[in-house]
């Protein structure tokens, strides 16, 4: 199961209550008070950790209260803070606030490991009767409670932090390339939807260069609005630097490659606007299994009048793979402009000789 989005109730510690005590030694009549101050509640932090990938952990567990402080004593002993407590999530969570009533409040965007954010206060300590002194009142026996700690739902969403994303219709080849050029292992199988959750992979092309590919489950028309979970995959491709068309050009989807190309493009500037203008690709895949060669000259004619680079490949056999993955790298490693808009890149069809076997990517 792959968690990308949950709600967690937090709990900061309440702070202790402060003391009502008096000083009684022998031979020290009315010694005046000693009660101490209560210790401060623990807070609550979110923290970017290295070592989770899902938020599946807190489907299960999504309760958190953190310690409270300790009462104060006797002798002006202040009471012992609780301990803070640190919930780790993978980087590349948004952190928001659930209030009773409205929309949730973005607290935090945890994009780089070690990020660390306060989400809870813990409640302060309260004071004990010696903080009550005063030249009129020597003996107070007035003592303050503790403060309650902050108590919050979160909502915590997952945004894949990947150089480059995967797109195109259930079962156009994406997870058998992404499987093809990295060490990722999603399920392949010949039925669409396959694939129902992200996969990452890291696709080294040397020992200087390597980027992070994700691998987005199908998307159809409509996905913009959520049909077929489209909201919660897409999500994951809006950090992308670079997005690449994966387009089935054989005729066993029985849909037309041009159309397909369109229809994803189309959903992508319906979800986020941005996206469209985002540095693209398109990689025409199945040409082993080519049976009608127009539908892949028709694709690339139509990639190149829109100024994006078309890089047709067999994802099962590693056709056309190095210049694609050579393509990508050139768009990765590309300053990012100040408008956004996609330069173009240009590509031209493999021949059936240029196999791919990116050695230095497979791990």
């Amino acid at each position: 199961m792959f968690g990308d989005e949950v709600d967690i109730h937090v709990a900061a510690g309440n702070g202790g209550r402060g003391c009502l005590s008096f000083r009684r030694e022998k031979f020290v009549p009315r010694g005046g008070p000693n009660g101490g101050d209560g210790g401060h509640g623990g807070s609550i932090f979110i923290v970017a950790s290295p070592h989770l990938h899902t938020l599946v952990n807190y489907r299960f567990h999504p309760e958190f209260h953190a310690d409270r402080g300790r009462h104060g004593e006797g002798s002006n002993r202040p009471g012992r803070d609780g301990e803070d407590l640190e919930l780790d999530v993978p980087p590349g969570t948004l952190v928001y606030e659930k209030p009773p009533d409205g929309d949730p409040v973005l607290l935090a965007d945890l994009t780089e490991v070690g990020q660390r954010v306060l989400v809870a206060h813990g409640g302060k300590g309260g004071w004990g009767n010696a903080r009550f002194a005063t030249s009129t009142n020597r003996a107070p026996r007035r003592v303050s409670p503790g403060e309650p700690g902050e108590d919050k739902i979160l909502q915590l969403q997952l945004k894949l932090l990947a150089d480059v994303g995967l797109v195109g219709f259930p079962n156009a080849g994406k997870s058998t390339l992404i499987s093809r050029v990295s060490a990722a292992r999603p399920k392949i199988a010949d039925y669409p939807f396959t694939t129902l959750t992200p996969n990452l992979g890291v696709v080294r092309l040397d020992d200087q260069r390597s980027f992070v590919v994700a691998d987005v489950p199908g998307l159809i028309e409509g996905a913009h609005e959520g049909h077929g979970l489209g909201h919660q995959f897409l999500r994951h491709i809006e950090r992308t630097k670079v997005l690449v068309h994966v387009i089935d050009v054989s005729s066993f989807s029985e849909r037309d490659p041009v159309d397909d190309f369109e229809t994803v493009r189309r959903e992508l500037a319906l979800f986020e606007p941005a996206l469209a203008a985002r540095p693209q690709l398109v990689a025409p895949n199945k040409i082993d299994a080519l049976d009608d060669p127009s539908r892949l000259d028709r694709l690339v004619a139509h990639a190149r009048e829109r100024g994006l680079g078309a890089f047709p490949i067999s994802a099962a056999t590693g056709q056309g793979l190095p210049a694609l993955l050579e393509a990508i790298w050139r768009q990765v490693a590309r300053p990012s402009t100040s408008s956004g808009r996609p330069e173009p890149v240009e590509g031209r069809p493999q021949r059936a000789d240029e196999t791919a076997e990116p050695a230095s990517s497979r791990e």
